[in-house]
């Protein structure tokens, strides 16, 4: 994951989490504390924060929601309620696992009040899905009208098997792939264990790799050590 550095200096106190540890990643240490001023009326900072996020936000919505128009409309929206919601930040709290359900959430609200966001049942968890993690099957939406003219056949191979994966394989995938974010990242933003962060990866890779069938194989990585926080 790569955010931008922006032109306010972080102060020695904001390196650390409410526990007095250093953050790991300086980035994540970053959008806590540009979070923590825009708390304060900071609005400098919070305008920092959303330059910094937008795309990755609009990625994570457009992996899920499949509408470029959506995944705008809805990122921009999880940016608003992360500052209507600004007094119930903690200080000190890493920043982006709050944002990531907050944007998560509205991503999901929005699939089910279009009907598109179905519970999968236990019997039909897919392999190395967590036992106590639930998980999303999503409808495809409608169709971007100029989607076929402008993309190849391959890359519209890609975007049709992407979409019929879960809505966790799709996050993961996108956190790893299109953001470059470490095994560490990933499990911060997550809350989960790095284990299971290379559990989830290896099984997401392998069920894309299944739909899109052969030729693709290389192209996604499936079954390959990626080297993890390299």
């Amino acid at each position: 994951m790569s955010l931008d550095r922006g032109d306010l200096p972080l102060k020695g106190s904001e390196l650390k989490g409410a526990g007095g540890e250093e953050y790991a990643d300086p980035m994540e240490a970053r959008a806590s504390a540009w979070m923590s001023r825009a708390k304060q009326g900071d609005q400098a900072a919070f305008d920092e924060l959303t330059r910094a996020l937008r795309t990755r936000a609009f990625r994570l919505a457009q992996a899920w929601v499949g509408s470029r128009d959506d995944a705008l409309e809805l990122s921009q929206e999880a940016f608003l309620k992360t500052f209507r919601a600004r007094d119930t930040y903690r200080d000190g709290e890493p920043f982006l696992p709050w944002f990531h359900r907050i944007l998560r959430n509205t991503c999901f609200s929005f699939l089910r009040s279009q009907g598109r966001l179905r519970p999968r049942s236990v019997s039909a968890r897919a392999p190395g899905a967590d036992e106590d993690d639930a998980d999303y099957d999503i409808e495809d939406g409608a169709e971007e009208p100029d989607a076929r003219l402008i993309a190849d056949e391959r890359t519209h191979a890609f975007r049709a098997a992407f979409q019929k994966l879960s809505a966790r394989d799709r996050e993961i995938l996108v956190l790893r792939h299109f953001h470059e974010s470490s095994y560490k990242e990933i499990a911060r933003t997550l809350s989960i264990p790095e284990g299971t962060v290379m559990s989830r990866l290896f099984h997401a890779r392998r069920r894309l790799r299944d739909v899109l069938g052969k030729g693709f194989g290389e192209d996604t990585g499936a079954d390959a050590d990626d080297g993890g926080d390299a």
